[in-house]
């Protein structure tokens, strides 16, 4: 039996902006976008699947995505599909707030390149010089080299406390230098160096709440009032702000986040004072008038942003993979700058090519949101040919069923407290996480080492010879096995 069209579902939720494409033309293109749904992972041998977007967004629990396209520097197709919270009556539309989560770094940075520009900061210089609220303790790493608003911004300070998990509602909100402290009522640990600054690369939303203090700091400014002035009003961000927690007006034009398992965060959402990190509240559109900004700038159109010198800075790699604030990646055609962001509740993904005017901004309020956005961003990117941007190819190994059942049983980790499930059937592995993640199929890709085949998430056994696994390890975790 043929398949329905999706066109009609596109039509009412896709609006083209001014000299889009023909309708005719929309129109197919939206229909094999929302029709050819791509998980992360090709495995060799296999036939190459491809998903209607109803079918993921209902797989991976995920109530609602809203998206923006870009083809030739301008935004082609806008749209939003699902519902604001799940079993509500009220759909998402492309004005509807999503929590950005960590795109507010390289957004933040910008802004702090402004204050740059304005000499009311400095790139270079010990980052205390600009503190008047709180200052970094010092200790035998500062004594060799300084803490730098340009290796804070690059993930090269070495500044502790990678990220936030916000604050349900009702919880006490602490100021900034609380947070910084790790005191009272702040949920994280004290930021401070651990090593020697601009030796490693590690990820530090800490850092960035330091950053976000001196730029308010140096200039008395609320850091929402900062960021309206100097990004979002020129970038044309209308629909954005930072305000934490999101004022009480604005609580309806918000989509609600959600956790693994669909259910609603207590709330609708967490509140992150920690700003510059994962305060910013906006939709597709504005994330790609930012790009847009961004791109001009480099360009060196009159009235840009920053000046262009600023923004090669910016978009040159300082410690890889990051400039001062996106994330790079690619050369030439294929060069390309974004982020990700992940908060209690909320996805998103901005990813934008300068040299072709392409990329894609998506925003999903489930903990799940992270694979529907990737699926989306592989049936986009093949459709508009985005240079070098396809699913990984892996080549399984041959399994056995000894092996199989080798791993097969209950896995377990003390904190944060979560179980892993590996189970077979038909043979084939599956692993699941109850309430953190969704049941997927994996694939041995050497003796020890599994890849997730929709997530492309690599987990390695420890398989002692002749015996049953004793532990699984992810990413930093080792999760222990307690039952067969």
């Amino acid at each position: 039996m043929r398949r329905a069209s999706l066109w009609p579902l596109a039509l009412a939720l896709f609006g083209c902006a001014p000299s889009a494409p023909p309708v005719d033309q929309t129109a197919a293109r939206v229909e094999r976008i929302l029709g050819r749904l791509q998980p992360s992972i090709v495995v060799v041998g296999r036939p190459r699947n491809h998903f209607p977007i109803a079918d993921r967004m209902a797989h991976h629990h995920t109530p609602a995505v809203s998206i923006a396209i870009a083809d030739s520097g301008r935004i082609v197709w806008a749209g939003a599909i699902g519902l604001k919270q799940a079993g509500g009556a009220d759909t998402v539309t492309t004005g509807t707030l999503f929590q950005a989560a960590s795109i507010s770094k390289p957004v933040s940075a910008t802004a702090m390149l402004r204050l740059v520009e304005e000499g009311k900061l400095d790139l270079d210089s010990d980052v205390n010089r600009h503190l008047k609220s709180w200052q970094l303790p010092g200790n035998r790493f500062t004594e060799q080299e300084q803490v730098t608003l340009r290796r804070i911004a690059t993930h090269a300070a070495g500044l502790t406390v990678h990220g936030f998990p916000g604050y349900a509602e009702g919880d006490p909100l602490p100021t900034v230098p609380q947070i910084l402290d790790g005191a009272k009522p702040a949920n994280t640990g004290p930021v401070r160096v651990d090593t020697t600054p601009g030796s490693i690369w590690r990820y530090s939303g800490g850092g960035t709440t330091v950053m976000q203090l001196a730029m308010t700091d140096v200039t008395g400014r609320a850091f929402p009032v900062l960021l309206k002035e100097l990004v979002l009003d020129p970038a044309g961000m209308s629909t954005s702000t930072y305000e934490q927690p999101l004022p009480a007006a604005r609580a309806p034009e918000a989509a609600a986040g959600h956790k693994p398992d669909g259910s609603v965060v207590p709330g609708r959402w967490h509140t992150y004072p920690e700003m510059a990190a994962a305060g910013l509240w906006t939709t597709p559109t504005d994330l790609l008038r930012w790009a847009f900004a961004i791109a001009a700038s480099r360009r060196g159109e009159p009235n840009g942003l920053l000046r262009k010198e600023t923004v090669d800075e910016m978009l040159t790699v300082q410690k890889a993979p990051t400039g001062i604030g996106p994330f790079l990646d690619g050369s030439g055609a294929a060069f390309n700058f974004g982020h990700g962001g992940s908060n209690e509740g909320f996805r998103s993904q901005l990813t934008y090519y300068p040299e072709t005017g392409q990329g894609a901004a998506l925003m999903a309020n489930s903990d799940n949101g992270t694979a529907v956005i990737q699926e989306l961003l592989f049936a986009i990117a093949e459709e508009y040919g985005w240079p070098g941007y396809a699913p990984r190819e892996i080549t399984p190994l041959a399994l056995d069923s000894a092996r199989l059942a080798a791993v097969v049983g209950e896995y377990r980790v003390a904190s944060p407290p979560i179980t892993v499930l590996i189970s077979a059937e038909a043979g084939r592995g599956y692993l699941e996480a109850p309430g953190v993640v969704a049941r997927e199929e994996f694939v041995f890709v050497d003796s020890t080492r599994v890849v997730g085949v929709d997530s492309g998430n690599e987990f390695e056994f420890e398989l002692p010879a002749g015996g049953p696994a004793a532990a699984l390890r992810v990413a930093n975790l080792r999760f222990t096995r307690v039952r067969k």
